[in-house]
């Protein structure tokens, strides 16, 4: 059931509801801030069980925007530990998704005002490095990674969990999704490499696994690991379900615990994309890794309605269910969900809420 417990590794989710990782473009210099607190701080008090935070930069060139969070200071580690507390106090558990975006880096916020495009350093903006010196879209042309390039990003992420882990995460996701660095090297779209990281399969994975090996043995053994992968680039000439499933099998034996199903972002949206967009689209995504790599996964995408979350789990097509813009419309989704299934008695919220509300009507 959607309000039935989860327990992974040491840790126990209250429920399968999540919040998806969401970009809120708000921080200085990579430092978390007083948005951060409260948007993340209300969904736990709305009762989410897991509470994902958003795409988190390991190093300043990894940002998609000037005003995306970071995790490579100590700094941002502390500004972050004020965020933590607060959804630990709100009965969630924190989890913090780490992320670089490659050749997708350096943009304006989306509602800048201004051309769109790669930000130049007198704008605030930076070069950008990438699976190849392949451009994405209309941005500016990355710079071909070395093998020591590649090494020091895997140092990054290792150096932000241990930072993650400081600032009180008992959860770290590693992104590779979406067309952002880890992904770009995986779909055969975009890496045209031919060294080592390049070619076949095996190849183009081995930046994302060895990343996954390092990460997981600084990460606490007591504490889970999650990985967004894209499960498919929608194209028939990308990354496939398949891909996905074979992928997601060597990270469960890395020690990885979820695999975040979403998918697309490896190029531009053109005709030979074709992206469903239905209601619970990647939840099939979902269910056939869950099934065929024996691994918990979490689904994502256009999931609105608490009989529709549910069924995912009761059916087994997920361990979790994650909500992204319905949590934006509402920030209690978790009790409003837990009511209309006529299982609020179940969910306890925090004791100023749940002197009020409750299980209550009215």
């Amino acid at each position: 059931m959607l309000f039935s417990p989860l327990k992974i590794r040491s840790i126990t989710l209250r429920n399968r509801v999540g919040v998806s990782p969401m970009c809120q473009y708000s921080a200085v210099d990579g430092a978390v801030n007083d948005w951060h607190l409260m948007h993340l701080g209300a969904r736990a008090a709305g009762g989410a069980g897991l509470v994902i935070a958003e795409a988190t930069a390991v190093e300043p060139i990894g940002r998609i925007t000037p005003g995306c969070a970071g995790i490579w200071s100590d700094e941002h580690a502390v500004a972050w530990s004020r965020v933590t507390r607060m959804i630990t106090e709100m009965g969630a558990v924190p989890a913090i998704q780490l992320a670089h975006a490659g050749r997708k880096a350096s943009t304006p916020r989306p509602w800048d005002s201004g051309p769109r495009g790669t930000l130049r350093a007198d704008q605030g903006g930076w070069s950008t490095i990438g699976v190849t010196d392949q451009a994405f879209g209309t941005l500016a042309a990355p710079r071909a990674m070395t093998g020591a390039d590649i090494e020091r990003v895997t140092g990054a992420f290792v150096g932000s969990a241990k930072r993650a882990m400081a600032a009180g995460f008992q959860v770290v996701e590693i992104h590779a999704a979406h067309g952002y660095l880890l992904h770009s090297f995986l779909s055969p779209l975009s890496n045209t490499r031919t060294d080592a990281f390049g070619g076949s399969f095996e190849n183009r994975c081995r930046f994302l696994l060895n990343t996954v090996r390092e990460v997981r043995r600084v990460w606490p053994a007591e504490l889970p690991l999650f990985v967004r992968l894209s499960a498919t680039d929608w194209d028939d000439n990308g990354w496939t379900l398949e891909d996905s499933v074979t992928l997601a099998g060597t990270l469960r034996e890395l020690g990885v615990d979820v695999i975040d199903c979403s998918s697309g972002g490896a190029t531009p949206a053109s005709g030979t994309v074709k992206t469903p967009r239905e209601p619970g689209f990647q939840v099939p995504l979902a269910s056939r890794v869950r099934s065929g790599a024996k691994i918990a996964t979490a689904a994502v995408g256009l999931i609105t309605d608490a009989h529709q979350a549910n069924a995912i789990i009761t059916e087994g097509h997920a361990d979790i269910v994650l909500a992204a813009r319905q949590l934006l419309r509402d920030p209690n989704l978790a009790y409003t969900w837990a009511r209309q299934l006529g299982r609020a008695g179940e969910l306890k919220l925090t004791p100023a809420y749940e002197y009020w509300i409750g299980a209550g009507e009215g």
